[in-house]
């Protein structure tokens, strides 16, 4: 099987959407404040790739805890391989728009997400 390089970026919900054909994809667990829905234009709404709650609540967005946030969220990733392949199956061969709602632009689930498939990608298209 051809390894398929995935093309991934970054964008905060609140910035204006770009005119290309991205998958724009919101991976927060909660709707951005002040968003409309209508205005986000995106393709889909995985919350379930986001952390969960008690780790959101308990990383709070603090730079320190990032290592350790990054690892429990992780193996949180690796036991819901499930939605990381629908998402890479609905991406197909398009650049993929990871949106987040975060301030922290260095230090949220986006950043951790892109990071962990940018690693695990060859790894899970291989085994579709």
């Amino acid at each position: 099987m051809t390894k398929r390089i995935l093309k991934i970026e970054l964008a905060r919900a609140y910035s204006p959407p770009a005119a290309d054909d991205s998958y724009r994809v919101l991976v927060d667990r909660l709707w951005p404040r002040g968003v409309k829905k209508a205005d986000l234009k995106i393709d889909a709404w995985m919350k379930e790739l986001a952390p969960t709650t008690k780790l959101r609540r308990w990383f709070n967005h603090d730079p320190e805890r990032w290592d350790e946030f990054c690892k429990r969220y992780f193996k949180e990733l690796e036991e819901n391989a499930e939605k990381v392949s629908e998402l890479l199956s609905n991406a197909a061969h398009r650049r993929v728009l990871l949106l987040y709602g975060a301030r922290d632009e260095r230090h949220n689930q986006a950043v951790a997400l892109k990071q962990w498939l940018e690693k695990h990608t060859a790894n899970l298209t291989k085994s579709r």
